[in-house]
């Protein structure tokens, strides 16, 4: 996992050498991935970092992710395209994985109203279907979340107890075994919630395709009902889907689940975050059904 001035000394050099001049990179976002805007060039600079610690080749996630909203820009679908002021990527530097976006300026505080991202998703669903490149069966839902329970059995009990990670490897094991074999499957944005729908001048555009899976499109239905940002059962229901089906019950708690390793594993990297990832566990150890935020 590379620290944050690695992150941003890579992306300078990588844009620098395709001709690109960067005189004041600015973090934009840290969390579970860098992003740098190198000013003055209307580039954002994409790091896995946190996100590196499921992924042992991040690289091959930004490749999956470039793949698929490339389609979908030549597809006429409202997405934040790659930047075409250099070379997309993905690059690799010093071990460091970077891919370049256009920046898009966006209004971070207009609220996407459930209508809005119901009826968004069932139009990229749309156009997803037509995706002709292969992707990895619910890779982000059952194979990073065994890889982050690895890695949190040496994080001590102070964030995780045994008894604990106990209980998340079952509850892993279990909904492998509900999930292996799911009918149904096509290319899916992985992470669609309405944080990942930007408010631009060119009105709402869809981003981070990280975790861009083949997968029951039930998935991102499952991600969309458990947001806290707007009403997830309306949202589904603008969809077109019920949000009462059983059929998303699997997916809903293997969301949670996900969800839950994610702040976990989180919290290592920036251990001031451990009193919240410690009340995301509890959360998740009181109702581990994914319905419960």
């Amino acid at each position: 996992m590379p620290s944050r001035s690695a992150a941003v000394a890579a992306a300078v050099a990588v844009a620098e050498e395709h001709g690109v001049r960067v005189a004041e990179p600015e973090v934009l976002h840290d969390s579970f991935s860098l992003r740098i805007l190198l000013r003055p060039a209307p580039i954002v600079a994409r790091v896995p970092t946190t996100t590196a610690l499921g992924r042992p080749r991040p690289a091959d996630a930004l490749e999956r992710e470039m793949a698929v909203v490339s389609f979908l820009r030549a597809a006429g679908a409202p997405v934040v395209p790659p930047s075409d002021l250099l070379p997309a990527g993905p690059h690799v530097r010093d071990g460091i994985a970077v891919s370049f976006w256009a920046h898009v300026r966006h209004d971070p505080a207009r609220v996407v109203t459930p209508g809005e991202a119901g009826r968004m998703l069932a139009e990229l669903h749309a156009a997803l279907r037509g995706f002709p490149g292969e992707l990895p069966y619910l890779g982000p839902v059952l194979d990073e979340p065994a890889r982050l329970l690895d890695l949190l059995a040496g994080a001590g009990p102070e964030l995780v107890g045994a008894g604990e990670l106990a209980r998340l490897r079952e509850a892993h094991a279990a909904l492998r075994e509900r999930l292996d074999g799911t009918a149904g499957l096509q290319a899916v944005h992985g992470d669609a919630h309405p944080g990942n729908l930007l408010a631009t001048p060119a009105g709402l555009l869809w981003n981070d395709f990280e975790e861009c899976m083949a997968a029951p499109v039930a998935w991102d239905l499952a991600v969309l009902l458990r947001t806290t940002r707007l009403d997830g059962r309306a949202a589904v229901r603008a969809y077109g889907a019920d949000p009462g089906d059983p059929a998303l019950r699997a997916f809903v708690a293997a969301r949670g689940l996900q969800g839950a390793l994610w702040v976990l594993a989180r919290a290592l990297r920036f251990p001031e975050r451990a009193g919240e990832a410690r009340a995301v566990l509890e959360t998740w150890l009181r109702d581990p059904s994914g319905m419960t935020r």
